[in-house]
């Protein structure tokens, strides 16, 4: 469930079909904070079926299992849209719901990024594809940290990218659907090392840049007091 001081920023909420779903569970008494929970339990099922993915040596079953596991990330960004349009805008929400907005959030990006590095293997060389994986869930979680970090000295939530969660999951969707047609041109594992090297530069960029917009905040907060905090 989504806290009103702390929503990102998404296009898709105005959107018919979000506003429509949303209605629909508010008026089924959904809880958000189920809705919430089962961002992550999607996340956990993508992650299996990309490790499945990276194991198998049977290319139609391969490309099942990538294509499950595109279908999963959205579905997870599917959830993390509803659970906070319920929770808002029909008035559902409840004091745990700050809770259960954040921590399915980094379970998910740790598990899929991590996953993903693992079912890359490429060349056999699993060692150094899962450490790339690691590399981007540690990123992932920077950022959050450091967004949440400007919240708690009392800063407005700072979504800013350029490789946020959206685009860190787009990115490894496209991956996973690519992938499931890599064998075509002889390819096992390359694409989703590609993007997850990608995803590893954009989300330290990202870093950098929220660490930069924290500290020039705190440099203005600083002069406006006159020097003293």
């Amino acid at each position: 469930m989504a806290d009103t001081g702390n929503r990102r920023p998404i296009k898709q909420r105005g959107s018919a079909w979000a506003q429509r779903l949303a209605a629909w569970m508010a008026d089924g008494d959904v809880n958000p904070n189920l809705v919430s929970a089962s961002s992550g339990a999607f996340a956990l099922l993508g992650a299996a079926l990309l490790l499945a993915a990276g194991g198998t040596p049977l290319p139609l079953v391969r490309a099942a299992l990538f294509i499950g596991a595109g279908a999963c990330i959205q579905l997870r960004l599917v959830c993390n849209l509803l659970d906070g349009m319920v929770a808002v805008e029909h008035g559902r929400g409840s004091s745990s719901g700050p809770i259960w907005n954040e921590l399915p959030d980094r379970l998910s990006d740790v598990v899929l990024l991590v996953a993903a590095g693992y079912c890359a293997r490429l060349g056999g060389s699993l060692l150094f594809t899962a450490a790339i994986g690691w590399t981007c869930a540690v990123l992932a979680l920077s950022t959050a940290y450091i967004r949440e970090l400007g919240r708690g000295l009392g800063f407005p939530a700072d979504f800013s990218g350029p490789f946020a969660k959206q685009q860190r999951m787009m990115a490894l969707t496209a991956a996973a659907l690519v992938s499931a047609a890599e064998p075509l041109w002889g390819w096992h594992g390359l694409t989703m090392l590609i993007a997850l090297v990608i995803i590893a530069f954009g989300t330290l960029a990202t870093a950098a840049r929220r660490t930069a917009t924290l500290a020039r905040r705190l440099s203005q907060r600083f002069r406006e007091n006159g020097g003293n905090e």
